[in-house]
């Protein structure tokens, strides 16, 4: 055999174990990940239960409330010690990251409950794109994806791995900024640019930063769908030192992110089933961050119109000309709930 004979061979048998590449594959912002064989509180009951021996830390769920009562849906809001290790030494403006989401929901005419997860590999991608750790950090969330795929193994039903749009490629991920013709709609920012600025004070207030803010959204009250007003707190997670998540909900935009995305989705709709958005919940919750930034502590949330892009991209632009005011109307909601103990 030639020395160039031995080197192609050297080389197909490394690349025959490297770990597979996501350059060139669309990978989903959501990830199908079980379809359950028992009903709805059954499932809920036996995730909980697995939740609990599991490598993962649930830090709150949330019951959504699906449009009409017409479809049952959950979601749960986690961290995997593993990868908050992994990522310790990253910016705490890239926390995001980190938090996990699992969604139990009912869909189609038998209301059969499906398992998805806000893919971590996907959010991994966007929030640690300028990252020196990079390909590290995406190895890491991939493991987190790994701990929520164990957790269902348990439940009776069949396992799947389906990923959900909007599907975008890494590169898309990388750079993300909105999508088509709406990225001006999102002002074309990245997603560090999107942290939108509610206010600053001195580094050493961090603490006292964090007690203003959940007081202040602890005090609103939540109202119907039909009002923008009040927020609840589904959960507050100390992910480090500098950094604190706050995950909020209100019936309004629970309301809007599901009928707007069920809309244009006929193909996938019927009047048993009128609401398929149902499987876009573990967008949620939507945050408030409080970090410290050099010699400032922020308080930030995150522009609604990147944000709901880069969950709802899959309803069309259609959906989102048609309710542009939406995300501006949770916007301020959020900055107001958060200031109102001023």
């Amino acid at each position: 055999m030639t020395a160039r004979r031995c080197v192609a061979v050297v080389l197909v048998a490394v690349l025959s174990v490297a770990p597979p590449s996501y350059s060139a594959e669309t990978i989903g912002i959501f990830e199908s990940i079980f379809e359950s064989s028992q009903s709805f509180s059954e499932t809920t009951a036996a995730l909980e239960a697995a939740l609990e021996d599991s490598s993962l830390q649930l830090h709150g769920s949330h019951v959504v409330r699906v449009p009409d009562d017409k479809h049952q849906a959950k979601v749960y809001v986690l961290t995997s010690p593993a990868y908050a290790d992994a990522a310790a030494s990253e910016s705490s403006r890239t926390v995001s990251a980190q938090v996990l989401r699992i969604a139990v929901y009912t869909q189609g005419d038998e209301q059969t409950t499906y398992v998805n997860m806000a893919n971590p590999v996907a959010h991994a991608m966007v929030f640690y794109a300028k990252s020196s750790s990079y390909d590290a950090l995406v190895a890491a969330a991939r493991d987190a994806a790994g701990e929520i795929r164990q957790v269902v193994t348990s439940l009776p039903g069949e396992a799947l791995s389906e990923q959900r749009k909007p599907m975008r490629t890494e590169k898309h991920y990388r750079k993300y900024k909105g999508d088509g013709p709406a990225r001006m709609m999102a002002k074309f920012r990245t997603f560090k640019k999107s942290q939108l600025l509610i206010e600053s004070a001195p580094a050493d207030e961090f603490m006292a930063t964090v007690e203003k803010v959940t007081a202040a959204l602890a005090a609103g009250t939540v109202s119907d769908a039909s009002d923008t007003t009040g927020w609840e707190t589904i959960t507050k997670i100390q992910l480090r030192d500098d950094a604190v998540y706050i995950g909020l909900t209100n019936p309004y935009i629970e309301d809007k992110m599901i009928r707007i995305n069920s809309r244009f989705r006929g193909d996938s709709k019927s009047d048993l089933s009128p609401y398929p958005g149902v499987d876009h919940v573990a967008a949620l919750p939507t945050e408030v961050l409080i970090v410290k930034d050099g010699d400032e502590t922020l308080v930030l949330h995150y522009g609604q119109m990147w944000r709901m892009q880069l969950y709802f991209w899959d309803s069309g632009y259609r959906a989102f000309t048609a309710n542009v005011g939406v995300p501006s109307a949770i916007a301020k909601s959020i900055k107001a709930a958060v200031i109102a103990a001023e």
